[in-house]
């Protein structure tokens, strides 16, 4: 007689490949799904990321038990309180069970809580590695193991190498590893963006978007815009229609910020790929054969594979090799209380409010409203860090702790001391002027640097570099700058940095 096992399929591991389910004997062991409040509030989690969850999870629930499956649902408003009664609730319920299977949480913290289940739950636990991760955790520790620093680029090479993707008889196409410097374009209406299609809610969704409405009314998100996918087929077809219309002009303007649009060309596949509805190797591997196909350009290709084979993978192995150490540091001591706008977008600063609302508003912004808008702020004002990395981690619908912390912590804030980045994403309004067109729509002037008029990115960047001329000075990459600065008038210095305090007094 086959021995029963309880699987557990947590919400972010909504796949058939997930690994404890591809062993699974249907009319044998019993699936267990359950959306617990502890999951649901440990962070103000955007309404958008709870809808995508609870109802995906429903849907893949469903997709179970049409494969013979017995399935155990515990719904949000049954007032289960965590993983750890969800489990012990079931275990009760099915005596005949000797063994958990689940596969192993990409979260540090929920990690901590199966290692405590052998004992609490008086049954053996089977925990299976994640291997829809390209890079296994072993494997990432190995190739870290005696650098001084650890580079994305050379990890990302390897990876291409590991899984044959983009070479020419084992060479990179075109010669080159990396296109990136063809890939910053501002866009300023030079190609019309395609209308993307939106996904209709079926009956599971819409009863999920009220459950969630008028269980988390206090929460961010505006549920009458939600449009995501919540099946892998749905999904699929997103994806499908990037490839076909916005895959082409995807790289051009990835770093691009326009006040027309918040999608521009972007895939908004993040969070299906960080909840299992879409595969990363998957995905590579068609926009690999879009290229090969002529449909794009391989400029465009090489930068999506590179930001989810190479950058994906890489800051998932930084999280699992530094944690939970990782999640303490801060290179600065930013400790400057987070500002109300952070949670209503309620800033005269044209670009940081767009950004800050379409997150809220949305659960998404692409990586340059995050690095180089959101998080250079954040950087250039002193925010602190760990309230910083908190509303990252709640604002957006692909935030997992393992994805958000190294890119919140590490880049955006360059609060790691230095584990990822080579030197802080620091930057004056200029930058954001050259990538978009918010500026013409802003009451700030990027051209100035102290006045009631000057936009305060400005005086912040020059402040930044003052206040931490130590630690900076240190670093080769920012010789130049601090050179610039120091050799200014004393008195011209003077003022700038009254004037960015002056900013700062405000946000207080």
């Amino acid at each position: 007689m086959d021995s029963k096992t309880l699987v557990l399929v947590l919400g972010d591991q909504l796949s058939l490949n997930n690994p404890a389910l591809r062993n699974a004997k249907p009319q044998v062991d019993t699936l267990l799904l359950a959306e617990v409040a502890e999951e649901a509030q440990y962070v103000r989690h955007n309404r958008h990321k709870l809808v995508l969850l609870f109802s995906a999870m429903r849907h893949f629930a469903e997709l179970l038990r049409a494969q013979g499956f017995t399935v155990i649902y515990r719904q949000f408003d049954e007032g289960v309180a965590s993983l750890t009664q969800a489990c012990t609730e079931a275990l009760a319920a099915l005596p005949e069970v000797t063994q958990l299977r689940v596969c192993a949480s990409g979260e540090y913290r929920v990690e901590q809580i199966i290692g405590s289940w052998p004992q609490q739950l008086g049954v053996s636990v089977d925990r299976l590695e994640d291997d829809r991760y390209l890079c296994a955790i072993a494997q990432f520790k190995a190739w870290a193991k005696d650098r001084k620093q650890l580079r994305m680029e050379y990890f990302y090479r390897d990876m291409r190498k590991q899984y044959g993707l983009l070479l020419d008889d084992g060479e990179p196409c075109g010669g080159k590893w990396n296109y990136d410097a063809e890939n910053r374009m501002g866009w300023r209406n030079q190609e019309p963006i395609p209308r993307r299609p939106d996904v209709s809610p079926d009956d599971i969704t819409r009863e999920v978007i009220e459950q969630v409405r008028a269980a988390f009314p206090h929460n961010p998100g505006d549920l009458d815009q939600f449009r995501l996918a919540v099946t892998h087929t749905e999904a699929q077809a997103q994806f499908d229609w990037f490839c076909e219309f916005g895959l082409a002009q995807f790289g051009r303007y990835q770093d691009a910020l326009a006040e027309e649009s918040p999608w521009l060309f972007h895939s908004l596949v993040s969070m299906y790929l960080n909840c299992g509805l879409l595969e990363p190797l998957a995905v590579c591997q068609q926009v690999e054969q879009a290229y090969r196909l002529g449909h794009c350009s391989l400029a465009a290709a090489e930068g999506f594979i590179r930001q989810v084979l190479g950058w994906r993978e890489y800051v998932r192995g930084v999280y699992w090799l530094l944690m939970p150490e990782y999640a303490q540091r801060n290179t600065f001591g930013a400790k400057r209380p987070l500002p109300d706008f952070f949670w209503d977008g309620d800033t005269d600063l044209r670009c940081l409010q767009q950004a800050l609302s379409q997150s809220l508003d949305l659960g998404y912004a692409h990586h340059i409203q995050r690095l180089m808008v959101i998080g250079n702020f954040a950087l250039l004002a002193g925010l602190d860090v760990e309230a910083v990395c908190a509303w990252y981690l709640a604002v957006y619908v692909d935030a997992y702790e393992w994805v958000e912390l190294p890119n919140t912590l590490g880049m955006a804030l360059h609060g790691d001391h230095g584990a990822m980045a080579s030197k802080p994403y620091a930057a004056s309004g200029k930058y954001i002027q050259k990538q978009g067109n918010h500026c013409a729509q802003c009451r700030y002037n990027p051209s100035k640097t102290t006045g009631a008029d000057a936009c305060p990115y400005n005086s912040l960047y020059w402040h930044f570099i003052d206040r931490h001329q130590e630690y900076l000075g240190r670093n080769a990459r920012m010789g130049l700058i601090l050179a610039n600065w120091r050799k200014r008038d004393a008195t011209e210095r003077a003022a700038i940095v009254r004037w960015a305090e002056t900013v700062l007094d405000k946000l207080d």
